[in-house]
């Protein structure tokens, strides 16, 4: 009995072992080794603006913007480019809204040096009541390969009572392996499962929080959030990222009119600190100079795109005023200093909020002046805006 209960102990620590092991791993195909960029449609587009000529502008403007050379890729098509199945089960395009076809749509966002994405869902039904994957997951991969995906979302409406998220995500996942062709894996069940527990193996990104809403402190019955409500959400689940796994805290709403100027830099900003997928969600074939200037910022693109893959945490928190610190490649850190409050605040970061001693030296950059603040030593303190952000980079 003895060596029973030994043996079986032996067992448990093993298995634990394994599970936690499991669970630690990235997705291994190679894809999101840094958060994807690009622009998904559906923020400002959703299903009745959808068409070929949207997404063929949208990827002229992304290479003679400047948007493609600061890092942006994907063109994806979110909810409503389908209709329906052949008698083949075969997916079918809406060919009022994409007379070219998808595959000529693919070819020609790879003409201009771009990757092309596209949408389904794990249920009988997409969001918009089109035809979900369920079912036919190898055979949509296929299709979708055929094509010429780089990038599928797959989301979570109208599943089968009892569905599980990690069994229908693994289907997806597999046949998506099985295409042939190397396709980045976006879950979009919206945290509902708490997916950042299991989806490592499974997906590239995740969806870790509800969808966004162009605003700053809102929340809708149905679970759609604010930017500050994202921020929150996000809160804590910094150790379940990095390279080709990612926590994703939905698209973004800068350029949509909803957010100020000042909302909308620290809503770029807190995506960057999180190391979430940069998906432009407005319409830039027509951008206001400042939507440009602050979806252009290759400073702050490049705390997003830090090698690390670390994903910021809130070291701090004063009432409504905030210190959020990520560990960068090179020893220093990205810091953001977040007022949420109806007025502007003082904020001051000290070296030891950091893990930094009193005694050393940093350089200070202030990203969104674009200027060197020099060395400091101890601490820095900034004025920051009412919604606003002072982004930085310390550096001893």
């Amino acid at each position: 009995m003895g060596r029973t209960r030994f043996l079986i102990k032996i067992w448990l620590v093993m298995l634990t072992v394994i599970v936690l092991s499991v669970s630690g791993q990235a997705l291994d195909n190679g894809l999101a080794k840094t958060p994807p960029m690009g622009w998904n449609s559906w923020n400002k587009f959703g299903c009745k603006g959808l068409n070929e000529k949207v997404v063929r502008e949208t990827a002229d403007t992304m290479v003679s913007s400047g948007m493609k050379d600061a890092g942006y890729q994907f063109v994806i098509l979110d909810d409503c480019w389908q209709t329906g199945r052949d008698a083949s089960g075969n997916i079918i395009a809406d060919a009022e809204r994409f007379p070219s076809g998808i595959k000529a749509l693919a070819d020609y966002v790879h003409s201009k040096g771009l990757k092309f994405g596209i949408y389904t869902d794990a249920g009988a039904m997409t969001c918009a009541k089109r035809p979900g994957s369920i079912g036919h997951e190898y055979q949509d991969a296929k299709q979708y390969a055929n094509w010429g995906v780089d990038y599928l979302k797959e989301d979570w409406c109208s599943t089968l009572p009892g569905q599980n998220s990690e069994s229908s995500y693994t289907v997806m996942r597999n046949a998506l392996a099985d295409s042939g062709r190397p396709i980045v894996f976006s879950i979009c069940e919206w945290g509902s499962t708490k997916p950042w527990l299991w989806a490592g193996p499974i997906g590239n990104l995740w969806r870790s929080t509800g969808d966004i809403q162009d605003c700053w402190d809102c929340k809708k019955d149905w679970g759609g959030n604010g930017v500050t409500q994202i921020i929150d959400q996000m809160s804590g689940l910094e150790t379940y990222a990095g390279p080709g796994h990612w926590n994703d805290p939905d698209m973004l709403e800068v350029g949509n009119g909803g957010l100020t100027k000042e909302e909308s830099r620290a809503h770029f900003s807190m995506w960057a600190m999180f190391s979430a997928p940069l998906l432009a969600g407005n319409d830039i074939s027509n951008m206001t100079p400042d939507t440009k200037e602050i979806l252009l910022n290759k400073e702050v693109i490049a705390i997003d795109q830090d090698p690390l893959g670390h994903q910021a945490r809130r070291v701090k928190k004063t009432g409504d005023l905030e210190i959020w610190s990520k560990q960068l490649q090179d020893g220093g850190r990205a810091v953001a200093l977040l007022n949420r409050s109806p007025a502007a605040a003082k904020i001051a970061v000290a070296w030891t909020d950091l893990g930094y001693p009193d005694s050393v030296s940093a350089s200070v950059r202030n990203l969104w002046t674009v200027s060197d603040l020099g060395k400091q030593s101890g601490s820095y303190s900034a004025d920051v805006p009412s919604h606003g952000v002072v982004m930085l980079t310390i550096k001893p």
